[in-house]
């Protein structure tokens, strides 16, 4: 029994979602961006939240607290890393090649579009959308 498996992205206005390796509009005080992250922390409270080893370094150590933060690594099939979590919620949290490892398994993509039109180093590719 496979996990419920969902991604949660906020990408920029032209698909930009990460600048040497954080996002693009890290620090950003207005308004968006705040509402963004406190979402991010209460869609994922509570479930399992999988990501690669950039993110992860990145994590904040208070969400470690009420999520089970998870590092995967290139070598793990998805299948075998998402059958130690079954039943459960599970989130994809980035990066590029962990989307694209995982999508033909994410039944729910939330994407949240900011208000952002700068650079970027890293963007959403919308075939993850259609992997399965």
């Amino acid at each position: 029994m496979l996990p419920d498996v969902r991604a949660v992205v906020a990408i920029g206005l032209r698909g930009q979602f990460g600048l040497n390796g954080h996002l693009p509009w890290q620090g950003r005080k207005d308004r968006e961006f705040v509402a963004d992250v406190e979402r991010f922390f209460e869609l994922t409270r509570g479930h399992v939240l999988i990501m690669g080893h950039r993110t992860y370094i990145s994590v904040p150590k208070f969400a470690f607290e009420d999520r089970t933060i998870v590092e995967i690594h290139r070598n793990e099939r998805p299948e075998e890393v998402l059958a130690r979590f079954p039943g459960r919620v599970v989130f994809i949290g980035g990066g590029p090649p962990v989307y694209a490892a995982y999508a033909r398994f994410v039944r729910l993509w939330d994407i949240n579009r900011l208000p952002y039109d700068g650079e970027a180093d890293r963007w959403f590719d919308p075939a993850w959308l259609v992997a399965n």
